[in-house]
């Protein structure tokens, strides 16, 4: 059980910052950065955006239906597990290097904070369904 719960916890948030993450070019004015006469470059952002944040629910999903799913196999689980860790990890070095925030050092470490976690969570599950024959 505790498998499902790491995995759904971090799962929720990565579905929860896709969510927000369609909504962050209008609330921090993206396109009042970008010469509007560089239109190819506004869609070229607006659709890797729209495709990022898509990506993040759709991989939070994914996660929640394999471990809660009857259907699903270890194999699968482990995979997308992985992939996971790999995104998160990636973010939050990203985070480390270069860094978001920085006008707020609240915002600047709650970010690398919230990013830690939500690999850690993933790492947790990916240990366990790793260590264990049985799925669940």
């Amino acid at each position: 059980m505790l498998i499902r719960i790491l995995t759904t916890v971090a799962s929720a948030m990565t579905i929860g910052f896709g969510i927000w993450h369609f909504f962050v070019p209008r609330i921090w004015r993206w396109s009042s950065y970008i010469d509007p006469k560089a239109t190819e470059l506004v869609r070229a952002i607006q659709a890797i955006n729209i495709f990022f944040s898509l990506s993040l629910v759709l991989i939070g999903l994914m996660n929640i239906i394999l471990i809660w799913s009857s259907e699903s196999n270890r194999f699968s689980i482990l995979i997308v597990l992985s992939v996971s860790i790999v995104l998160w990890v990636t973010r939050s070095l990203l985070q480390i290097a270069y860094p978001q925030g920085s006008i707020n050092p609240f915002l600047r470490y709650g970010m690398l904070l919230t990013f830690l976690l939500v690999a850690l969570l993933y790492l947790g599950s990916l240990v366990l369904v790793a260590a264990n024959n049985v799925i669940l």
